[in-house]
């Protein structure tokens, strides 16, 4: 293959489109998505964009949850969670969440209960294209009363009980990286989490990345590369996907905004209002990034440089 034949090969190839067309084309009401990301790195510009294209009745599938999962319900997004928790760490409680539990508002959601664990052997399951996955790690516990999906069964081998957790495999699940390629190959600096997992057990994987970079460059560091091209469908390059959450290696967190969502939240009227001027008034995550302020972006990324050094 001649250098002209390998650079429309490479074009032909290339999984790139935008964050509207990917949540447009992949999120369909009712469906089931999975949302990566650990210790920092949420994809608040997916819950976002979900938020203003209006998709309903959603399933979350998580093994933990954050902002992006409080902020969906709150907007009235989502039918079903099945999780381990849901906190918001320093942004204090999740107020979406507890008003649609305790009060049915904006609307009563079903919740399936796991554990951290136990989350991330559903999507393990689900990347290995088996049915369950057996653990002991929930006998003695209240979740297998209160959640009719975990089973408990006699371990044919040696006859002591076993827990089985059904596995996880939704329909869409987005993920934030930090670097990629437009075949799909991309790399995650700092935890991981599962998201290599849940990339491998939804039945279509969107990476959302902070830059893009050549095949040669991520062949430079393969085993860097936690989720491969094969099972992605799609990649889009947003910068500061993540904010106000942080970005291993690319920015920090900016805490005034994460509490001043906390403080708006508290109320389901004043959370209202801080959807209207965050969400719904702008029309993509670039407008929204400009709202927040070029200048501050950049602190935050000078900041995340420092105390975060990437061996690139």
């Amino acid at each position: 293959m001649n250098e002209l034949e390998k650079k429309v090969d490479a074009h032909a190839s290339s999984k790139l489109t935008t964050l509207q067309e990917a949540v447009g084309r992949y999120v369909k009401d009712g469906c089931s998505i999975s949302l990566g990301g650990n210790n920092g790195k949420n994809p608040m510009g997916v819950a976002y964009e979900i938020v203003r294209q209006g998709k309903k009745d959603l399933t979350i599938i998580d093994e933990n949850s954050l902002t992006c999962e409080d902020l969906l319900i709150g907007a009235g997004c989502i039918k079903k969670l099945e999780t381990s928790w849901l906190g918001i760490s320093l942004m204090d409680l999740a107020y979406n969440f507890r008003r649609a539990m305790e009060k049915g508002v904006p609307r009563p959601i079903e919740v399936d209960d796991y554990t951290n664990f136990t989350g991330s052997l559903r999507f393990l399951a689900g990347a290995m294209n088996i049915p369950f996955m057996p653990t002991k790690s929930l006998l003695g516990s209240d979740i297998p009363k209160y959640n009719r999906n975990i089973k408990i069964i006699d371990d044919p081998y040696g006859g002591s009980p076993v827990a089985l957790v059904p596995a996880a495999n939704p329909d869409v699940t987005f993920v934030p990286v930090q670097r990629c390629d437009v075949h799909g190959n991309a790399q995650v600096w700092g935890p991981v989490g599962c998201d290599d997992l849940r990339a491998k057990a939804a039945k279509a994987t969107v990476i959302i990345c902070e830059e893009i970079i050549s095949t040669e460059e991520i062949e430079r560091i393969p085993n860097m590369t936690t989720i491969p091209s094969y099972c992605v469908d799609a990649v889009v390059r947003e910068k500061f996907i993540c904010h106000p959450w942080d970005c291993y290696g690319y920015y920090y967190w900016d805490l005034p905004f994460c509490m001043g969502y906390g403080k708006m939240a508290k109320s389901y009227d004043t959370f209202k209002e801080w959807l209207d001027e965050w969400v719904f008034g702008v029309k993509n995550h670039y407008e929204y990034c400009e709202k927040v302020g070029w200048d501050r972006l950049q602190r935050l990324e000078d900041m995340g440089k420092k105390l975060n050094r990437i061996p690139v």
